[in-house]
């Protein structure tokens, strides 16, 4: 059976620890061996593209990394055609996308492999190395610590807050009305093994006592035109020094950059001693190796 991580919470608790072990892994697999991998990116990206290329190449793969000019989905030819003639050469498909349901499209249409890179409802390969990061810092048994989101929430906060709840983590969520998680979200976190899924309009309470504080831009790729409609919302949850104090005296900020240094986090933060931003930007590697990894096994597995 072709297995896909288009969210998260596509895998069982056990599979992520499964895939989990293989990013920390030695000795990774090399399952791509003389075979190909194809990247579709609709958005432009630092981190995910290299980190993904990087990922194939270790793998033994050769990464094709494809722009929109290249691969006009739903223009030249639909989601599911362009899937299905990308299985043809590869042996998994990697997309960065606007819209979420592309790849659900791509996904029943391919014989490979569909790896989300982004999209506007999931981030889960940003999600799996931040849980690369927090299990580094506290030790694997991180069932019971606190994660606090402060700001926007976005696609970034739903995937974190899924692996997270799927390791028995609990979450708190400090956004502003109108950008706050729904109802079903903290419900969906409860089901996978939350020991806590809350929000909170207030930032300051929701930062004291936790063990790790997260935060994105106020404004995503797609969203500058609602800068200054959105800046003077989040300015009083701007993560500064202040608020990391109120948090646990082990506690470590992320942060999945880019940064908007002195919006959403002053400097004195992000490159202040309890920062694990850069160890988090490493880990995007490692998440992205275990993921292809774990999935073309898995694949191929009752082949």
């Amino acid at each position: 059976m072709t297995r896909h991580l288009l969210e998260v919470d596509d895998l069982t608790a056990e599979e992520l620890l499964q895939l989990l072990d293989r990013c920390t892994s030695a000795h990774p697999v090399r399952v791509l061996e003389d075979r190909g991998a194809a990247l579709i990116f609709e958005k432009p990206s630092n981190r995910t593209r290299n980190s993904t290329e990087m990922a194939v190449v270790e793998l033994g793969g050769h990464p094709i990394y494809l722009t929109p000019d290249q691969v006009d989905i739903d223009g030249r030819e639909s989601a599911e055609d362009v899937a299905r003639t990308l299985a043809c050469y590869h042996s998994v498909i990697a997309a960065r996308v606007f819209d979420h349901e592309v790849l659900v499209r791509m996904a029943g249409a391919a014989a490979v492999p569909i790896v989300n890179l982004l999209s506007d409802l999931s981030h889960p390969l940003q999600a799996i190395a931040d849980l690369l990061t927090i299990r580094a810092e506290f030790d694997a048994d991180v069932a019971g610590r606190t994660v606090t989101w402060v700001g926007d929430y976005s696609n970034v906060a739903r995937s974190l807050g899924f692996a997270c709840a799927m390791q028995g983590m609990a979450l708190r969520f400090a956004c502003p009305d109108g950008y706050a998680p729904p109802a079903s979200d903290l419900a969906r976190m409860l089901e996978l093994g939350a020991s806590g899924a809350e929000h909170d309009t207030d930032p300051v309470d929701g930062a004291d006592g936790t063990h790790v504080l997260v935060t994105d831009a106020w404004y995503s790729m797609g969203q500058e035109a609602e800068a200054a409609i959105r800046k003077p919302v989040f300015e009083p949850y701007r993560v500064d020094q202040a608020m990391l104090d109120r948090a646990a005296p082990d506690a470590i900020f992320l942060h999945c950059l880019p940064a908007h240094r002195g919006e959403e986090v002053t400097d004195e933060v992000l490159d202040g001693p309890r920062s694990r931003v850069w160890p988090e930007a490493r880990n995007r590697l490692a998440a992205a190796r275990g993921a292809l990894e774990w999935l073309v096994i898995a694949s191929e597995a009752d082949r």
